[in-house]
């Protein structure tokens, strides 16, 4: 019988008063073996939402293109924004479309809505949509999410919230051996998206 692997990943995302934070590492393992050290699951969709993923980066490169397309005519039709809920019900579509040949991916995405009020949301490989304060996905979650849940505040700042995730990440990592080497933290506020790179050392 042949043994299956599923790529490790941590994946966190919390929203602020002020915006969303959403993170995962770079280490891309399959079984015991580490692939890569540098592998990218962020990934910005409009100059709102972003998105980050556990699993599969293949699929989730081949998702959010997709993804991307739609919203961008979508936006050149109506002349406006794409809101939070509307990406992310528009990935939920897809990846139920394709429970079939599922595509192996959990999903966090997050966004400012024009208020500026943030929005997280964990998707899974068949498309289930799941709003909430902050969420973790991948085989780091369990150690990341207790994190998170001990720090999270309903008034948590941006910044307060960036170093929420980074411990989170940083917990996780010590822990699980699908997860380590460099995390991405994007930022998204009213006035756009920023992403950085910060080393995991110990």
């Amino acid at each position: 019988m042949m043994q299956q692997y599923f790529p490790g990943a941590t994946v966190v995302g919390v929203v602020a008063k002020d915006g969303v934070v959403i993170a995962a590492e770079r280490r891309y393992s399959y079984g015991n073996y580490i692939v890569s050290k540098n592998a990218i699951k962020v990934f910005k969709i409009t100059e709102n939402v972003g998105a980050a993923c556990a699993g599969m980066v293949g699929d989730m490169q081949v998702l959010v293109k997709l993804v991307q397309t739609y919203i961008k005519r979508r936006e050149l039709e109506t002349g406006r924004r794409t809101r939070p809920n509307s990406v992310a019900k528009l990935m939920s579509v897809i990846m139920f479309e394709n429970r079939l040949f599922p595509l192996l991916t959990q999903v966090i995405v997050g966004g400012v809505d024009e208020d500026g009020s943030g929005k997280i949301y964990a998707l899974d490989p068949l498309g289930s949509v799941i709003p909430d304060k902050y969420a973790a996905v991948g085989t780091g979650e369990e150690i990341a999410i207790g994190v998170i849940e001990n720090g999270y505040r309903d008034d948590i700042t941006v910044s307060e919230a960036r170093d929420l995730v980074m411990r989170s990440i940083r917990a996780a990592v010590k822990r699980d051996a699908g997860s380590g080497d460099v995390a991405d933290i994007m930022t998204i506020t009213k006035d756009g998206i920023k992403i950085e790179s910060v080393e995991l050392k110990d």
